[in-house]
C-alpha cells in the first residue's frame, strides 16, 4: 500500500468511527445539577456529622484513580465480578436476545467488553449507551471501543444517572438491558435505592432487562483491606474529592491536612469512607459563600458501600417489578450478579 493509499484508508476509518459515535452532553441539565449539587455540598458540610456527595469523586482524575483501584490486589470486587461475567455472559446474551446495552457509570467500559464479545459471538448487532459524569473518560473509552468493534454503534451520555435515564430515547433494537455493575448500588442509602429502582423501571419497557452486580456480606478482614490498599490509591481517590471541590467551588482545602479513613460498620453492613481533619482548621468555598470549621479529628463521610444479602435484594427488586430471572455468584459467594426483567 502506498503512503497516499494508507492516508486515505486511515481517513476513511476515522470517518467511519465518527459516523458510529454520538456523544450527548447534558449541558443545560448539568448546569442545573451543578447548582443543586453545590447546595448539597453546603448542606453536607454544615450538618453534624459532616458529609459530601460521592458524585464529587468522579472528575477526570477521580475516574482515572478508580480505574487503578479496580486493578489492586486487595480490591476483590472487580476481579470477582469479572470472573462471573466471563463465565455467564454467553448465557446472558442468549436469554436477552438482541438488545441495546445501557451502562450506568461506564468508566473505561472494561467489563462491558465481556458482554459485547458475547453478543458479537452470537452475531447480534451491537449498540451501546455508556453513561458517566466524566465526559473525558467517556469519550476516550467510547472511541477505543469503536476501533475494537467495527460494527458497534455508541451513543454516549455525559451526565448523572437520573438525567441520562430520563432522556433515553426508545431503543433501536428489539430490546434493552440497563447494566449497573460494580456494586455501585452499595453507594446508595436504602431510600435512594428505592428512587433509583423507580428510575430504572421508568426507563424500561415491559420485558426489558436490568443487570445488577452487588457485593455480598463477608468477613471484616476481607472487606477492610479492599478500601485501605497498601499503595494508597484509595486514599488518593478519597482526597481527590477535596481537590475537585477546590477547582469547582474556589475552595482552599489543604489535602495534606486530611487523611483517608475507611472501616466496616458491622451494624449497618457497610464500609464507610471518611476524610479526617489532622488539625483544627477553617476552609472556605468562595463560590458557595461557605466557611467551614473543622476540629482536630473531625471527619467528613464521603462514601458508604453497603453489602447485600442476596435473598433480601431479590425481594426488593421483585417488589419494584424488576423480577430476577437468573442469579449467578462466585464459588465463595462474595459477589452476586442478577439478571432481572421488568414485569407488570
Amino acid at each position: 500500500m502506498s503512503i497516499s493509499e494508507a492516508v486515505s484508508s486511515n481517513v476513511t476509518f476515522q470517518n467511519n468511527v465518527e459516523e458510529r459515535l454520538q456523544i450527548q452532553r447534558l449541558v443545560e441539565a448539568t448546569r442545573i445539577v451543578a447548582s443543586s449539587a453545590g447546595s448539597d455540598v453546603v448542606k453536607g458540610l454544615t450538618q453534624t456529622p459532616k458529609s459530601l456527595p460521592p458524585a464529587y469523586f468522579y472528575d477526570d482524575r477521580g475516574s482515572e484513580l478508580f480505574e487503578q483501584i479496580c486493578e489492586l490486589p486487595e480490591y476483590y470486587l472487580t476481579r470477582t465480578e469479572t470472573a462471573i461475567l466471563q463465565q455467564y455472559a454467553g448465557e446472558i446474551a442468549k436469554i436477552t436476545g438482541v438488545c441495546e446495552l445501557v451502562e450506568l457509570g461506564s468508566g473505561s467500559s472494561t467489563k462491558t467488553r465481556i458482554l459485547l464479545d458475547a453478543y458479537q459471538k452470537l452475531g447480534y448487532p451491537l449498540r451501546y449507551l455508556p453513561i458517566d459524569v466524566s465526559a473525558g473518560i467517556l469519550e476516550s473509552s467510547a472511541r477505543q471501543l469503536l476501533v475494537d468493534y467495527p460494527s458497534l454503534q455508541v451513543h454516549a451520555l455525559a451526565g448523572t444517572y437520573e438525567l441520562a435515564l430520563a432522556q433515553l430515547l426508545p431503543t433501536q433494537l428489539p430490546s434493552r438491558m440497563i447494566c449497573f455493575i460494580g456494586s455501585t448500588l452499595g453507594n446508595l442509602k436504602p431510600r435512594e435505592c428505592d428512587v433509583f429502582f423507580s428510575q430504572v423501571t421508568d426507563a424500561l419497557q415491559v420485558n426489558e432487562y436490568f443487570l445488577l452486580g452487588v457485593d455480598l456480606h463477608k468477613p471484616k478482614d476481607i472487606l477492610e483491606p479492599a478500601y485501605n490498599d497498601r499503595q494508597g490509591v484509595t486514599a488518593a481517590f478519597n482526597l481527590n474529592m477535596l481537590d475537585h471541590l477546590n477547582r469547582r467551588f474556589e475552595g482552599n482545602f489543604d489535602t495534606t491536612q486530611f487523611e483517608h479513613k475507611a472501616f466496616y460498620n458491622e451494624t449497618e453492613h457497610q464500609i464507610e469512607m471518611h476524610l479526617r481533619s489532622l488539625r483544627s482548621q477553617i476552609v472556605q468555598l468562595k463560590a458557595l459563600n461557605l466557611t467551614v470549621n473543622f476540629a482536630l479529628g473531625e471527619t467528613i463521610l464521603t462514601e458508604i458501600s453497603r453489602k447485600f444479602d442476596l435473598n433480601t435484594i431479590q425481594q426488593q427488586l421483585t417488589a419494584r417489578n424488576l423480577v430476577p430471572i437468573q442469579t449467578w455468584t462466585d464459588s465463595n459467594q462474595w459477589f452476586g450478579l442478577l439478571l432481572c426483567q421488568l414485569r407488570v
